[in-house]
């Protein structure tokens, strides 16, 4: 199943597991996805959506290889989060969104210490 069949399918949950070798073409990475709000032809990925360092990024999705479905995340309050693991070709460019805060020098999440530690509480208000 391609990455933008199974994006666009409704409910988000039916996968078809990968089977065989991972590609040898490709880099894994394991995280929730989800569809670009304006640009069908992105993804937008969460790597480790529960843990202390999230971290967003945007492939397109001509560069994802294979999609295979792994264990659901749980929450605190007990919502269950679908995990899968993708593979992204090779040589193709992403983008990381960067959290920072705006300041007369700009603080960003993997530099500041403090901005790091005031971000998670704020996100887990």
């Amino acid at each position: 199943m391609s990455i933008s069949t199974y994006l666009e399918t409704a409910p988000l949950f039916e996968i078809a597991k990968y089977s065989g070798k991972p590609p040898l073409d490709g880099i894994p990475f394991s995280g929730y996805p989800r569809q670009h709000p304006f640009e069908p032809e992105k993804l937008i990925f969460v790597v480790d959506p529960l843990g202390t360092s999230p971290t967003i990024m945007e492939f397109k999705l001509c560069d994802v290889l294979y999609v295979e479905d792994l264990p659901s995340a749980v929450t605190e309050t007990g919502e269950s989060i679908r995990i899968v693991k993708i593979w992204v070709r090779k040589g193709a460019y992403g983008v990381i969104h960067e959290p920072f805060e705006v300041q007369d020098s700009l603080q960003f999440i993997n530099t500041s210490k403090s901005l790091h530690e005031r971000l998670l509480r704020s996100l887990n208000r």
